[in-house]
């Protein structure tokens, strides 16, 4: 049985592979979070051309946010 993910690492070298990318991750995520109806998806830039998608509780099931640093 496999596990569930919750977390999505993005590391791109330009903004449409970016769209691409996190388009697909927050996708994924989305079908997961389905599963339980308690996550949101949080999306963090860590670093030049390098994202996080994850589910978090501080996000209300249902929507996606982006986190501003």
């Amino acid at each position: 049985m496999s596990t569930p993910i919750d977390r999505i690492d993005i590391e791109v070298a330009s903004r449409y592979l970016l769209d691409e990318e996190l388009d697909a991750a927050v996708g994924r995520l989305r079908e997961v979070a389905l599963l339980t109806g308690t996550q949101g998806i949080l999306v963090t830039r860590v670093g030049p051309g390098r994202y996080t998608a994850a589910l978090s509780d501080q996000v209300p099931f249902g929507m996606t946010r982006e986190l501003v640093s």
